[in-house]
């Protein structure tokens, strides 16, 4: 094992951006969600965390655990850079429960060069707990040492699972011609893994990008999904915004063949704030999504006050029409202390926000345009959400970007707006969650938010939530 030497973790200095109701790392920095599951009694989170500065570093993994998805327990961290696999860094990964035991299966990324920070090589390693919260490392470590030989070296975040009395693994990678794959490997007892090719690649980088991280395959309303979060992507009109993507493909997976069937990718949230989503199943049947609430060429301010990064507020799943719909658990009931606001209204309505911790729900007519605008109480505009009726589209102009982020919407004869809004994070759901828009905001004045639409009424329902 390697030594270290002990570090004292960095504090927070100023609580003005932490979150209520959103994970968080204890102060450093966090990214990608890790290990998604459900182990005896309680759902765990772990999260890439930094914790001795709120920049990114060796990569660690950060731990929470929680009895409702709702108010969360923070551990000690479940797995150190500390052993000749993993020395500068346990990369993004997975769980799952295996007799009565959590198995993590995580990326170890090792420097060649400790100057050189591409001089990298990744492999795949477990670590197993039977109380949830102490880890040991395999002694089978790595139990996938390289990549396969037609591979670069990009090689990282397994997404494992277990099915037919086998378990699988899906890898993010890119080939030797620098485009984005998934690979896919299986193993009979968790020490020795085989190569079963790839599960899906790229057929054009500028289009699907040159590197895949953070894979996740799962079945879902009788369909198989893969998420994956390309690096490389060309912006197409409204599309691909960010540095980088997150989206899904929708197909049919045959464990004969091991062939993967599917449409083209479709992005998965069209915020500026949104990357490296995971999902677990739950013990009630749901699909859950967690990701990380910022994205890598973000300000993200709160670096100052000694922290920065969360993860989104936990989503539910849904395809509807081979289209992925996300819409917040319904357990966010439990954070509601009182309403605001409740009733019918003409064409307008201003509510104030205090605390900076609301939920705001709106019902709408499909044949009037629509404007829900969030501001702060000296009238400057936060985000402004338009709903175009005749163009079927949804546009988020935030106030530090001067293009706005427009995504299509199948609109009825009615459609939803839910909003939530966390000190400075907002999620947009829209129709269902049809369409999804993640920020984060940087503003301590109070907010106030404004609903206009064109001669109809609305109904409109404003929920303070619990605050820390």
């Amino acid at each position: 094992m390697l030594t270290t030497g002990k570090k004292d973790k960095i504090k927070i200095s100023n609580n003005r951006y932490r979150l209520n109701y959103h994970i968080m790392g204890p102060s450093g920095w966090i990214n990608d969600p890790n290990g998604l599951s459900y182990f005896n009694g309680y759902y765990h989170v772990f999260f890439q965390h930094h914790p001795y500065s709120a920049d990114w570093g060796p990569m660690h993994w950060g731990h929470v655990r929680s009895k409702d998805l709702i108010h969360w327990e923070s551990l000690p961290i479940a797995l150190f850079p500390d052993t000749s696999q993993d020395s500068d860094g346990c990369f993004s990964g997975s769980a799952i429960v295996v007799d009565n035991k959590l198995y993590l299966m995580y990326t170890g990324h090792l420097l060649s060069d400790p100057n050189d920070p591409d001089s990298y090589t990744q492999s795949q390693n477990i670590a197993v707990s039977t109380d949830g919260i102490n880890f040991r490392k395999s002694e089978y470590n790595p139990v996938i040492p390289t990549p396969p030989e037609d591979n670069d070296k990009d090689f990282r975040d397994p997404k494992i699972w277990y099915i037919n009395n086998q378990w699988f693994s899906v890898i993010g990678s890119k080939n030797m011609n620098g485009f984005g794959r998934v690979l896919l490997y299986s193993s009979k007892n968790l020490r020795a893994w085989s190569y079963l090719g790839p599960l899906a690649e790229a057929k054009n980088v500028d289009a699907e990008g040159y590197v895949w991280e953070c894979p996740d395959f799962f079945e879902l309303d009788g369909s198989n999904v893969l998420i994956v979060s390309p690096q490389g992507m060309k912006p197409q009109g409204n599309k691909y915004k960010n540095l980088f993507q997150t989206g899904y493909f929708v197909g049919d997976f045959d464990y004969n063949t091991m062939n993967f069937s599917h449409n083209t990718f479709s992005e998965l949230d069209h915020g500026h704030d949104f990357y490296a989503p995971q999902t677990f199943q739950a013990p009630d049947g749901r699909r859950i999504l967690f990701g990380w609430m910022n994205m890598w060429e973000s300000d993200m301010p709160e670096k100052e006050d000694g922290w920065a990064g969360a993860l989104t507020f936990p989503r539910e799943l849904h395809l509807v029409n081979n289209k992925m719909h996300m819409k917040p658990i319904d357990e966010i009931q439990q954070l509601r202390t009182h309403k605001i606001a409740e009733g019918n209204y003409s064409q307008y309505k201003s509510i104030v926000l205090p605390d900076h911790s609301a939920e705001y729900l709106g019902t709408f007519d499909a044949n009037s345009d629509v404007q829900v605008c969030i501001k702060t109480i000296e009238n400057h505009e936060v985000f402004n959400l338009e709903i175009l009726s005749e163009s079927n589209q949804a546009s988020l102009q935030k106030y530090n970007d001067p293009e706005p982020r427009v995504a299509s919407l199948n609109l009825g004869k009615k459609f939803d707006i839910h909003i939530l809004i966390d000190s400075s994070s907002a999620e947009i759901f829209i129709n269902s969650g049809e369409v999804v828009f993640t920020e984060r905001f940087y503003d301590e004045h109070d907010l106030f938010i404004e609903t206009s639409t064109k001669e109809t009424d609305f109904q409109i329902n404003v929920f303070q939530l619990a605050t820390k």
